[in-house]
């Protein structure tokens, strides 16, 4: 018998040729991808000159280690990615540069240890529960907005033991109108040599941080004067009794509102989109969605105690690893030289930039097999995957890798394992679904979702 063909899904096709400096800045408008020509996909560096600025995209893992590790110091986050991340995450871990970066990551490191991710599977539980509670009776769905809300719902609980429907009004409409709103790249930020210039620019931004900042604390301020104690292992209270080597209190009130914002806002957005991808890859091979479901049968939803029991869903953990591989998270990583350097045998001096396209690297004709195809049996078998530091960094990589990568697997695990025990996915709609790539890599259309019961044995219900 010959094996079936892999599902290849729809993406932008690359341009020939590097883009000019008006091209660019027009796509990077519109979608990160396709700011890179077809044969980046070929190379290990891609050297381009535009808006006046020198840059490499590097394809390289040693070159990518060298830039984001070994020389990490000669490198900094560009003035763009700070305008365009910084009102919703402050001076939270995300944007902490140096010593500051350490002590924070120090003090939030114990937060996502295997054992407190593992504290956090009943709030992943509940908010599944209120998932399928939502979906009930349904026959349709648009499951990109339904995986924002359970996804935000898990992070408010997992930060601060309270569902969405009390303390989350607003807050996803508010996230998903800065991503595609003044969130979005603009030429302005290509040509500001400051974090103010262009003022007129930033006022979308500048607007979304007050309200967003307004919703946090009062978040805060209501989960601090809520009776109900503080002891409970949500994030929220570990942050709050986190304590340094002299018994103070390790982090400020604005440094926990600050991580606390951007453990919200990037937490349940990511990790909403890889639910999203993955059930449109799964609705493009239903064959591999009929194996999935059959080792949830054998393992229930309901079981699942510890992180450990995850692993008896080895195939959806793969269409987990194979969905953030053609739709990474955070599809880009960029960096400003402050200082000279030599990445395989191109000069680095100060005020060069260098890429890390994720879109690209994981799909670099080097480094896999059939690149564009969905086959989650590549991942059978390895470890978690982004901790080798290979061609596969969807949490980023060296000291810097996410610090929420093993919450969004479990997280993303758990969730989307509760749909399958429930539903078959289907999609009738037959337009193409492109992703856009910007904070996030999101769709550019929403469809609807077609879902059909199944019995306890995971057969659909006829």
């Amino acid at each position: 018998m010959n094996a079936r063909s892999p599902v290849v899904p729809p993406a932008p096709v690359p341009p020939a040729t590097n883009l000019g400096s008006l091209r660019l800045i027009w796509q990077m408008s519109r979608n990160l991808i396709g700011i890179w020509p077809g044969f980046a996909y070929d190379v290990p560096i891609n050297r381009r000159r535009a808006l006046g600025v020198t840059s490499l995209l590097l394809n390289d893992p040693a070159a990518i280690r060298q830039v984001l590790t070994a020389n990490a110091a000669r490198y900094r986050r560009p003035l763009p990615a700070l305008r365009i991340l910084e009102p919703f995450a402050g001076a939270g871990l995300l944007l902490q540069e140096g010593a500051g970066w350490r002590r924070h990551r120090r003090i939030l490191a114990p937060l996502f240890s295997p054992k407190a991710v593992g504290s956090l599977i009943p709030h992943f539980k509940t908010a599944g529960e209120g998932l399928l509670a939502r979906l009930a009776g349904r026959d349709r769905a648009n499951l990109a907005v339904a995986f924002q809300d359970v996804t935000l719902d898990a992070v408010l609980r997992a930060l601060f033991s309270l569902p969405a429907s009390e303390m989350g009004q607003g807050l996803r409409e508010q996230v998903a109108g800065y991503i595609k709103g003044p969130g979005r790249p603009s030429p302005f930020d290509a040509w500001a040599r400051g974090r103010g210039d262009f003022a007129f620019a930033l006022r979308g931004r500048r607007a979304f941080n007050r309200t967003w900042f307004a919703a946090v604390d009062r978040i805060i301020a209501e989960r601090r004067a809520s009776t109900a104690p503080l002891s409970r292992s949500d994030l929220l209270s570990l942050m709050l009794a986190a304590r340094d080597e002299n018994g103070n209190a390790a982090l400020g009130a604005a440094e926990i509102r600050d991580n606390c914002a951007t453990m919200l806002a990037a937490g349940f957005e990511t990790t909403a989109r890889l639910l999203f991808w993955a059930s449109y890859l799964l609705t493009q091979d239903m064959d591999e969605q009929a194996a999935i479901r059959a080792e949830i049968a054998a393992f229930p939803p309901e079981r699942v105690e510890t992180l450990e029991d995850l692993g008896h869903w080895p195939r959806l953990r793969n269409t987990l690893f194979e969905a953030l591989r053609l739709y990474p998270s955070a599809p880009i990583v960029v960096r400003d030289a402050v200082a000279a350097d030599e990445i395989l045998g191109e000069k680095v001096v100060p005020g060069m930039q260098v890429w890390i396209s994720l879109w690209v690297l994981h799909r670099h004709r080097k480094f896999w097999d059939e690149p564009a195809a969905f086959k989650p049996e590549r991942f059978a078998g390895k470890p978690a995957s982004w901790s080798n530091e290979g061609a596969y960094m969807p949490f980023g990589a060296g000291p810097r890798t996410c610090i929420g990568a093993s919450f969004a697997i479990a997280e993303a695990q758990l969730i989307l394992a509760m749909l399958l025990s429930r539903y078959a996915l289907t999609l009738d709609d037959r337009r193409p679904v492109m992703p856009v790539a910007n904070f996030t890599i999101y769709p550019n259309i929403e469809p609807d979702f077609t879902l059909r019961p199944i019995d306890r044995q995971g057969g659909e219900a006829l």
